[in-house]
């Protein structure tokens, strides 16, 4: 790989692969393992360690002072941008959307401990806020450097290209299926990407969070695409190529339901593994959905990637026993 981007050693890779014995079980088949993108490090671990090399490799190297994000009160994402500028001697701010709540709790407590600026979009839109800020700061003499939503551009999905050459045992070629979260699509694009690297020939199948089919599958296109060409690529994806499922949407983002449910506590309760409430426990749910369906064939080998969160769980509480 043509690899000529700035880079900084931010996440424990590689991450380990295991066996879901007892989930497998449980479901009757087909062999689930998992891929523990949780255990990357960095305040709590997550997906967005491996796109944050690339980021902060390149705001290093520019010269930059400052990491501005936007995301959800709950953004795994702005709490890794947070924890990479505190590891990086760099300050960060964070739009989040909407109002503050009455409490700081799971990720956004996180923020706060790392030392980021926090800022409240109300009722604008994230993205224009962020650009005020921008220019506020270099006004104010500082130099921001923009990350967008969840790291999802080409140069963040080259973060996950690499990820796909971490097999050395099992080999990739055993898993007939990878399953994962996608949302923002940079995880999902630098997947694809990987797999044309590496010759992988099973299907690379996300999960969709909160997109629509077509929507989901024509930025996951296009971000791949754009990663190819920062590898000195000319690669092409078609969006109709791209494998994603749209079922499992649910109420709508962030909102937990059954399905949810259910398959956080399967993880938690049969392996001793803890999924997050908006993305990775919607993609198991998704997931245990398609096998039940007889979509995914009870003989295949599953590879489940874990992409962190878990610190949203503290925020869902109340959902998750208020059953009980």
């Amino acid at each position: 790989m043509n690899l000529n981007c700035p880079r900084v050693s931010l996440a424990t890779l590689p991450t380990p692969v295991e066996p879901l014995l007892r989930l497998s079980e449980a479901l009757g088949g087909p062999r689930i393992f998992i891929k523990r993108d949780d255990l990357t490090g960095l305040a709590g671990g997550g997906n967005k360690a491996r796109k944050l090399e690339f980021f902060v490799g390149e705001a290093l190297a520019g010269g930059y002072d400052t990491l501005v994000t936007i995301g959800a009160a709950q953004s795994n994402h702005c709490r890794q941008t947070a924890a990479a500028a505190a590891k990086c001697n760099l300050r960060s701010i964070l739009v989040l959307r909407g109002n503050p709540g009455p409490e700081s709790t799971g990720n956004l407590l996180l923020d706060r401990l790392l030392g980021a600026r926090i800022v409240w979009s109300h009722q604008r839109s994230r993205e224009e806020v962020m650009d005020e800020i921008i220019e506020a700061e270099r006004a104010g003499g500082h130099r921001p450097y923009p990350i967008p939503l969840g790291g999802s551009n080409g140069l963040g999905a080259i973060g996950y290209a690499l990820a796909m050459e971490e097999f050395p045992d099992p080999a990739p070629q055993e898993f007939d299926r990878m399953i994962f979260a996608s949302s923002s699509g940079g995880t999902h694009a630098g997947m694809v990407l990987g797999a044309r690297l590496t010759g992988y020939k099973g299907e690379v199948l996300g999960i969709s969070i909160d997109e629509q089919l077509g929507d989901l599958q024509r930025a996951v296109a296009d971000i791949a695409t754009q990663a190819s060409r920062l590898l000195g690529m000319s690669a092409s994806f078609d969006p109709s190529r791209i494998r994603a499922c749209a079922d499992y949407l649910g109420d709508g983002y962030g909102v937990l339901g059954g399905p949810e449910k259910e398959a956080i506590e399967l993880f938690a309760r049969l392996e001793g593994i803890l999924l997050d409430p908006v993305y990775t426990g919607r993609a198991a749910a998704g997931m245990i959905g398609l096998i039940r369906r007889g979509i995914i064939r009870r003989n295949e080998s599953i590879l489940f990637w874990h992409t962190g969160g878990i610190p949203a769980l503290w925020a869902y509480a109340d959902h998750l026993i208020s059953d009980r």
